[in-house]
């Protein structure tokens, strides 16, 4: 009983837009979007426009998109134009939350960002299956000294959401994360590729263990993990080849960032949108571009997916 309390207590801070809440009563597909790359992974307009670029990409595969945010101390699943515009121009302006922060942030009648951790979290009490990201967060380079380790690994090995991601961050340490997604037994799936993909580079040189090749195999996966659980499922999806970068040369530019993110003293929280900041002035906005067509990508086949879970 004190479970359900809990859960209903949860449900009562979930608004839907119309659009989304006719979509689950008619059980039309639905992707989960996070709101971060507008609050924190962009400047205005750019963000804006990436976030309704990647909305458009979820519409064109057949499913609705649920960007997802927190306004005004609500858990907001589908957000309107106005509020994706209105989230832009506070770019960096609102706190960017994980899902510790969300009970400090609806406490206080706040708005924010959600992260892959928080987006997941939300999407589960929202009933909606599968989630579309960048990259996920994962161990941070020299995390043996800082212990610096995202949440959203551990919220992989509880809420059963499948995420679609093209791999970690280049940013991070990709071995010990895929170690880390290990030990938390999540279960990791590389979509037409043998390896995690690296972010930017379509190849990060450490093997999967599980491959898939199709739509229907790929949604039946993501129903047989939620039944057996305890996480969800982790589709590594490489960026596409066109806009890849060199695994080499990007990684040269992040060696770089790193190097001055220490030396100015950025802190942990502060530190994935400096670096992601500093690689881009450092290619000359080829990470940018490469960015933007991972996400969208990621939202296609998550799209795509969608569409195959509601006919199983």
């Amino acid at each position: 009983m004190a479970a359900r309390r809990k859960s209903d207590a949860m449900s009562d801070l979930l608004d839907f837009s119309p659009e989304i809440a006719e979509a689950r009563s008619a059980k039309k597909p639905i992707v989960a979007l996070e709101s971060t790359i507008i609050t924190h992974g962009m400047p205005y307009p750019r963000n804006v426009e990436t976030a309704r670029s990647v909305e458009e990409a979820v519409r064109e595969m057949g499913a609705l998109p649920a960007t997802i945010a927190v306004i005004d101390g609500r858990f907001r699943v589908g957000l309107s134009a106005d509020e994706i515009e209105q989230l832009g121009q506070l770019s960096g302006g609102v706190v960017k939350a994980s899902r510790r922060d969300l009970s400090a942030v609806a406490a206080r009648r706040g708005s924010a960002g959600t992260t892959v951790a928080a987006t997941m979290f939300i999407a589960s009490l929202a009933g909606i299956e599968i989630f579309a990201t960048g990259g996920i967060g994962g161990v941070h380079r020299g995390a043996e000294e800082t212990f610096d380790i995202s949440a959203d690994l551990v919220e992989l090995s509880r809420t059963r959401v499948a995420v679609v991601c093209a791999g970690a961050k280049s940013i991070l340490d990709i071995g010990k994360t895929l170690e880390f997604l290990e030990t938390q037994g999540v279960a990791v799936v590389g979509y037409r590729t043998d390896e995690f993909p690296a972010f930017y580079a379509r190849s990060s040189g450490f093997r999967l263990d599980h491959r898939c090749d199709g739509l229907h195999d790929l949604a039946r996966m993501i129903r047989l993990q939620r039944d057996i659980g305890p996480g969800g499922l982790l589709i590594a999806n490489p960026v596409p080849a066109e806009h890849a970068l060199e695994e080499a040369a990007i990684e040269g530019r992040i060696a770089e960032a790193v190097a001055e993110a220490k030396a100015q003293g950025v802190g942990k929280k502060e530190a994935t949108p400096f670096l992601l900041q500093r690689v881009v002035e450092l290619t000359g906005g080829q990470s940018l571009t490469a960015n933007i067509a991972l996400i969208r990508n990621n939202a296609r086949l998550a799209a795509q997916t969608a569409a195959e879970l509601a006919r199983l």
